[in-house]
């Protein structure tokens, strides 16, 4: 008999490379990972991971394992929903992770709408870069993630997960009061932005990746002079003179723009997707169903 323990362990190598970053997420220790692996080993009987490096591989039996893991895990977080439905009375915690704009926009709304309609549900809300709150999903850590898409991220087919559509935004040019287009009107032309200097966000944030798919797609590659991922501290930049930058456009809500100009641009690609996420099987969970209908609801009311 396999033991589901052991298949969430296989999923957390699987996902992190190493044993010890598996043992981190799953707050376990490294020794205590190994155990459970060749335990795993033994009640399948095949070798399962391959040393790679520094890291570990799954070997072709693991591959095999690893898709069934899925489907059981998923399995699993559904008879757990089916049973916390049965008992009566709904009340608990569900731990929400969120990038700070759609915690403002659309989680911090959703919780007077989730105090009407599920007053037993407490959130617990952790403010996670947006490629941060998906690994924390999986990994146990948090009950909900709101994420936005970015390179790397999960498939929207990825059995492990469920997600729920929230809003799509556009990202609107930032320039300098000065600049040459700044007192245009209509859409500006990121091609039209090619030779300026850039400021914008670190690789790695979700947001850098939809900056240099918007430029790409206009035939160039952006010159980031300047790094932030506070989006204040970019306009700040801007207004400055430092340079141009693509800023989603709730970023833009309530900070200071009397020292710039904010003008709409071409690219369908210049747009921030944003999608709740639970592990597959828990979306029906009495206490994680209602926090994703109060996001959809919040999310739709602000449109």
């Amino acid at each position: 008999m396999i033991d589901a323990r052991r298949l969430r362990t296989l999923r957390a190598v699987a996902d992190h490379r190493t044993v010890t970053a598996a043992a981190a997420a799953l707050y376990l220790t490294p020794s205590a990972v190994s155990q459970q692996l060749a335990a795993l080993e033994q009640e399948t009987g095949h070798d399962l991971l391959a040393r790679e490096g520094r890291g570990v591989r799954l070997t072709a039996a693991g591959e095999i394992l690893l898709g069934h893991a899925d489907v059981v895990l998923a399995q699993l977080e559904r008879a757990e929903a089916d049973l916390a439905a049965y008992s009566a009375g709904v009340s608990g915690e569900v731990t929400v992770a969120s990038f700070a704009t759609a915690i403002a926009s659309v989680l911090a709304p959703a919780v007077g709408l989730l105090a009407e309609r599920a007053p037993g549900v407490r959130l617990k809300v952790l403010d996670a870069e947006g490629d941060a709150s998906l690994p924390m999903v999986l990994d146990g850590r948090a009950d909900l993630a709101v994420a936005v898409e970015y390179r790397g991220a999960p498939r929207a087919d990825d059995a492990r997960l469920t997600r729920v559509p929230l809003y799509a935004e556009p990202f609107e040019a930032v320039l300098p009061l000065g600049h040459r287009l700044a007192d245009e009107s209509g859409p500006l032309a990121v091609a039209a932005l090619a030779d300026e200097p850039w400021i914008g966000p670190y690789p790695g944030n979700p947001c850098h990746d939809v900056v240099l798919l918007a430029c790409e797609h206009a035939g160039f590659q952006p010159r980031l002079l300047h790094s932030s991922d506070d989006f204040r501290a970019v306009v700040a930049l801007a207004s400055a003179g430092l340079g141009v930058a693509l800023v989603p456009r709730s970023a833009l809500r309530g900070v200071d723009l009397g020292e710039v100009a904010v003008r709409p641009v071409d690219s369908e690609l210049a747009t921030r997707r944003v999608f709740a996420a639970v592990r597959a099987g828990a979306d029906g969970h009495p206490l994680v169903r209602p926090v994703l209908d109060s996001l959809a609801e919040a999310a739709a009311s602000g449109a």
